[in-house]
């Protein structure tokens, strides 16, 4: 087992999608023993796509890096058994679990509880009322969509980043670890709940857009990729290219201005619009007669020829990538950043593949590792965790209740 921050924790796992998953790998890829219940057809993230050539999901080997899989039925009253035996195992570190698969009468708390009164869950629901919800449901519901989009446009634009997902799945980690330390210091188990539509409506107000409603009495219009609050926006460039420039600070406003040598068009435009364009909201006010100033000066030159002032002058800037030109142009996508190494995925082949991005004082990085085969590690798990003797373990197998790519049954020793 690699070391980590986390080394020691035992974190069992039953999800699908995006959040709970990517809870989970997050902390096996800070050194937590992360152990997945799979069913023993796969369940359903296991085909989802992006898919490699052969069919095999690139989503779940991305979202399952560093973990151990047991492949169990748990719609069997005995892989139900067996699957809380690994739950509610012994162990200071151990009786943690995360799920959005939560089932009354098996993975509820309370069921839980009778059987480790300790046992700290993390259950990430769809909304208050229990009803289902993925990130494109929930996004649209909380009004993000209505916001994004060009100028002037009236269709909703709904983001292609699950972003309540990712927010979410982090927060589920924060959950856990806030339990742990909970019953490390009082000895009692926790059961912590939340929602993904929660996790979007917290953010509605942490953003004060539910105080700028209230207040001011008006939604965000559209304004494209201008950056709201401030300056940001995009401009094509003579090579065809496209960059996105910030001024969202007074100093990376002055960094921009400088490194363009507009000092004297955008001190006369704030003389005529008797403005201070230091303050951010006048940029925000301002942000057409500014555009149209710039606009010219980048449709002038191609990105080679002020990319190295722009840097030099550190200015808050980007060039617009597909996620392919990205992977060929980007040093931070390569093995050049210390993240990322190419790691080989059994099934689907050698790829690039991120670690964990937390740097941890005294800590080695750690580094990628693959996701396992489904059910790849159902007999130790079933011999070290939930103890069983190698006969019954070879039962189950012969029952199909477990699976194992391969599988050998262990001999006693």
């Amino acid at each position: 087992m690699m070391a980590g921050i986390l080394a020691g924790m035992r974190v069992v796992e039953s999800s699908a999608f995006v959040a709970v998953p990517l809870a989970g790998m997050t902390l096996a890829q800070m050194g937590a023993d992360v152990i997945r219940f799979d069913l023993p057809q796969g369940g359903m993230d296991h085909t989802r796509w992006p898919v490699a050539p052969g069919g095999q999901s690139l989503f779940w080997a991305g979202m399952n890096k560093g973990k151990r899989s047991i492949a169990i039925d748990v719609k069997s009253a005995r892989g139900r058994e067996i699957a809380t035996q690994i739950i509610c195992a012994p162990g200071r570190d151990a009786g943690l679990f995360i799920t959005n698969l939560a089932v009354k009468g098996w993975t509820d708390y309370a069921t839980l509880a009778a059987h480790r009164p300790d046992i700290c869950t993390v259950t990430l629901r769809g909304d208050r009322f229990g009803r289902p919800a993925v990130d494109y449901t929930v996004n649209p519901s909380v009004g993000f969509p209505d916001a994004t989009g060009p100028a002037g446009s009236v269709d909703p634009i709904a983001h292609v980043l699950p972003a309540w997902d990712c927010i979410a799945g982090n927060m589920v980690v924060s959950g856990l670890l806030a339990a742990e330390r909970h019953r490390l210091r009082h000895g009692a188990g926790q059961a912590v709940d939340l929602t993904l539509k929660d996790v979007a409506a917290a953010m509605l107000g942490h953003l004060g857009i539910i105080g700028d409603v209230t207040v001011n009495g008006a939604g965000r219009a559209k304004a494209g990729n201008a950056l709201y609050g401030a300056y940001g926006q995009d401009f094509v460039c003579a090579d065809g290219r496209r960059v996105m420039v910030i001024g969202l600070t007074a100093r990376q406003w002055r960094n921009l201005v400088k490194a363009t040598g507009m000092d004297q068009q955008m001190g006369e435009l704030g003389r005529r619009l008797a403005v201070d364009l230091d303050d951010e909201g006048a940029r925000w006010h301002a942000r057409a007669d500014i555009t149209a100033l710039l606009a010219p000066w980048f449709a002038a030159r191609r990105v080679e020829d002020f990319a190295r002032v722009f840097d030099s002058l550190s200015v808050t800037w980007s060039v617009f990538r597909s996620f392919a030109e990205a992977l060929a142009e980007d040093p931070d996508l390569s093995a050049e950043n210390p993240l990322f190494e190419p790691v080989h995925q059994p099934g689907i082949g050698t790829y690039l593949t991120p670690g964990s991005p937390f740097g941890f004082a005294g800590q080695d990085r750690q580094t990628a590792r693959p996701a396992p085969q489904l059910g790849q590690h159902t007999e130790e798990i079933l011999a070290d965790i939930a103890g069983l003797p190698a006969g019954e373990i070879a039962s189950l197998f012969d029952a199909g209740i477990v699976s194992q790519p391969g599988h050998r049954v262990r001999l006693a020793s």
